[in-house]
């Protein structure tokens, strides 16, 4: 595991080099070295990934075996994802619908940018209740 952990870091820290190299080379705007460093990035996040996946294995089974004797935890995880998940959705719903309204109404009076900032954070709180909900449900497991 200690091995992934260094390779992950190890990719993370090339990726954020290499920006940093192009960025101050200054010709970072061709689509060129975009797609160049987009399959660098890809190059090294597949492998990574899929070692991971692979040393996690052993620990998936052992989960599954646990909840094997008690299968209403699996509803729970299944419930605690879901609400999290809706939420999420429907928060990034909300603040996209409450979030372009607010800055077209801005736009034209800029006095009330407070009070649509509270419309936007009432739409980001949706996402904040499914994670409550969430949480509340893998307590009880």
């Amino acid at each position: 595991m200690i091995i992934l952990l260094i390779l992950t870091f190890g990719v993370v820290i090339s990726t954020i080099a290499y920006g940093v190299v192009e960025q101050a080379k200054g010709d970072f705007a061709g689509k060129k070295k975009i797609k160049k460093a987009l399959k660098i990035n890809l190059g090294a996040f597949v492998p990574v990934m899929t070692l991971a996946l692979i040393m996690n294995i052993p620990s998936i089974a052992h989960a599954a075996a646990e909840t094997a004797a008690n299968p209403s935890a699996g509803l729970g995880y299944l419930a605690a994802g879901l609400s999290t998940g809706l939420a999420t959705i429907g928060a990034g719903y909300a603040v996209g619908a409450v979030g372009s309204s607010a800055l077209g109404a801005v736009s034209e009076d800029p006095k009330i940018l407070g009070k649509t900032l509270i419309y936007v954070g009432l739409g980001e709180g949706i996402a904040i209740y499914g994670l409550i909900i969430s949480i509340m449900i893998l307590a009880r497991l």
